[in-house]
């Protein structure tokens, strides 16, 4: 029996830059009537998350960041994890040197050294502000991620993905969409964070679905009981599923869940 629905936010409930469809809504609701806990398990800020499951009407907590940051809704923290400061700073040098855009949180709040195109693209439909500033002018520490973003090549994104991994091992450094390149500390995982919250709740390993649609959510899905890729979700993604749903936008999340919950 399912006690737990693990479920990445963007290409999975949600379509990119789209609203929740009526089904997705509908389907969520009967879980939480059902006591089924539902959890958003997202890349995002936890600012940017929290009104979406708000609109969601749940009140379980929230794992942002890949999963270096858990807050509950009244927003007490149950787990953080940070980039460590000097590694940080070495990462926003070879941005700058190589002409990367960087996005960076620190305390859950968004900077950026240019208002551009990218900032513009990356902020649709997140609920999130910004601020524009040198990096120089501001603390480094308590650095929830770093995200590079490249909206025109993706090839380069993995590029970059291959070159940080090597150089920074002890990170965990993956792509969320083809575009985005996330950089957090080794501990940020979606699935150690649904494994904190499992073993928070008592709920075994069997009793938790996991769904997903992008290369950040192979570790996601490979920690459920049932792993499932969406239908619109990387290839990389689908090899390490149980189940491969329908599309995001053929309610794919629904038909998932009507089949094993």
């Amino acid at each position: 029996m399912i006690k737990m629905v693990a479920t990445d936010i963007d290409g999975t409930i949600l379509p990119y830059g789209g609203e929740f469809r009526p089904a997705v809504l509908d389907c969520i609701n009967e879980l939480n009537k059902k006591g089924i806990k539902v959890v958003l398990v997202t890349g995002r800020m936890h600012s940017s998350a929290v009104p979406l499951a708000q609109k969601l009407g749940l009140n379980t907590p929230v794992i942002s960041y890949q999963g270096g940051l858990i807050k509950e809704m009244n927003g007490k923290t149950l787990y953080q994890s940070n980039l460590p400061p000097q590694t940080a700073k070495e990462i926003i040098k070879w941005a700058r040197e190589n002409d990367v855009h960087i996005n960076l949180y620190l305390d859950d709040k968004l900077y950026v050294e240019q208002d551009n195109k990218i900032i513009q693209y990356y902020i649709k439909g997140k609920f999130v502000d910004y601020k524009v500033c040198s990096f120089d002018d501001l603390e480094i520490k308590d650095v929830n991620k770093l995200l590079a973003i490249d909206i025109d090549d993706a090839e380069r994104v993995s590029v970059w993905v291959e070159v940080l991994k090597e150089k920074y091992p002890h990170l965990y450094i993956v792509k969320s969409t083809p575009y985005f390149c996330e950089i957090g500390p080794a501990d940020a995982k979606k699935s150690l964070s649904v494994e904190f919250l499992r073993n928070y709740w008592g709920i075994k390993k069997e009793e938790v679905l996991t769904i997903g649609d992008q290369n950040n959510d192979i570790d996601l899905v490979e920690c459920g009981g049932i792993g499932v890729a969406m239908g619109n979700g990387t290839e990389e993604l689908k090899k390490c599923a149980d189940y491969i749903t329908d599309t995001c936008d053929n309610d794919g999340f629904v038909k998932a869940i009507e089949k094993f919950c």
